[in-house]
């Protein structure tokens, strides 16, 4: 684990995250969709940090262009697309079981940020 690791927390702004992959950072990006609606969350060796904006609310995204012409410009070069999970299908009743954050990273859609 980094150094630069341990600095972050549960948020993160860009300049923030921009200072931290200039310092070694090298985390797991998730791209979550959420109804045409998306959040970016970085997975680190600390946890997780939300891309937020400078008054500490997550940022929202209404493209993955816009997030890849964003987290582009500051280096990094892919990650992982996932969606907010419904795992049940109520009209019909069919139950699910949903999904855990490791198997949505794992079964995400790659994605490239260049």
């Amino acid at each position: 684990m980094s150094a630069i690791d341990m600095t972050l927390g549960d948020r993160v702004t860009l300049k923030q995250l921009a200072y931290a992959l200039q310092n070694g950072f090298s985390p797991i990006v998730e791209v979550e969709s959420m109804d045409g609606i998306y959040a970016v969350r970085f997975h680190h060796a600390n946890g997780v940090s939300d891309l937020c904006n400078a008054e500490g609310k997550v940022s929202t995204f209404l493209g993955t262009g816009e997030i890849r012409d964003t987290l582009g410009h500051i280096g990094l070069t892919h990650g992982v697309l996932t969606f907010a999970d419904q795992c049940g299908d109520e009209m019909i009743g069919i139950e699910g079981k949903a999904m855990t954050p490791d198997e949505m990273l794992t079964y995400g859609t790659r994605i490239s940020f260049r």
